[in-house]
């Protein structure tokens, strides 16, 4: 007689946690742990996030602070989505902030040092694709002699009008790069890093602050967390 697949014993050692829940707890574990260690906690946003550049600020702020990007439910989680589940007394009020692009910044630094760092905190960089121009950039037909006879293949491959005339390479038609305003094609990007023009600036804004006494809320940082709800919707 066939054994039963109900009675088949089953080892429990053996089964392991799927690799994306031991992230998250480990998330969770660390948000909860710099609830203990820092004396405030901010939710900010922002724009053309650059991993480089943050990750530099990090490093540049690992004595006082540190910054977590996560999924929004796995910070709220930690840190409280109600009253009564909340890690302190009134921290449930941050979850509420927590949607699109946000991160939590936890820091021992006074209120005015951070308000300073994150208004004043500007990265310049190279536009990406889809995102929008920020000016119309249009090449004049004549002579493009910052670059060597050997991109002539690849600008023409960008879509730009050139040939070589004596070794130097020629747009023989004006071209516009891209426009104000409309969405960064692939070329595009790839030509404006080849011109050195950077379009993107990765800024940092405050949403909101909790600390122990205070919960305050900023106006400029939830407008722009508005806007590009609105954007995205």
């Amino acid at each position: 007689m066939p054994k039963s697949k109900r009675n088949r014993p089953v080892t429990l050692s053996k089964t392991k946690k799927k690799p994306g829940l031991e992230r998250k707890g480990k998330v969770v574990a660390e948000i909860k742990d710099a609830i203990e260690h820092y004396t405030s906690v901010y939710v900010f946003t922002f724009d053309n996030m650059r991993n480089q550049k943050l990750k530099d600020l990090r490093e540049q702020l690992k004595s006082t602070s540190r910054i977590f990007l996560a999924g929004k439910k796995v910070m709220q989680i930690a840190l409280g989505r109600s009253a009564a589940d909340e890690a302190k007394t009134g921290l449930h009020k941050l979850s509420k902030f927590l949607q699109g692009d946000t991160g939590l910044f936890f820091t021992n630094l006074p209120r005015d040092d951070v308000e300073r760092l994150f208004r004043e905190f500007e990265e310049h960089d190279f536009a990406r694709t889809g995102s929008t121009a920020i000016e119309t950039v249009e090449l004049k037909e004549g002579p493009l002699e910052q670059f060597t006879h050997e991109m002539e293949p690849f600008l023409r491959k960008q879509g730009l009008p050139v040939r070589l005339n004596k070794g130097v390479v020629e747009l023989v038609a004006g071209h516009v790069v891209c426009e104000e305003g409309k969405p960064i094609s692939p070329e595009a990007a790839q030509t404006l890093r080849l011109l050195g023009i950077q379009m993107a600036t990765f800024r940092l804004y405050l949403v909101c602050r909790w600390s122990s006494d205070d919960f305050e809320v900023y106006k400029e940082g939830l407008a722009h967390l508005k806007a590009d709800a609105d954007d995205s919707s």
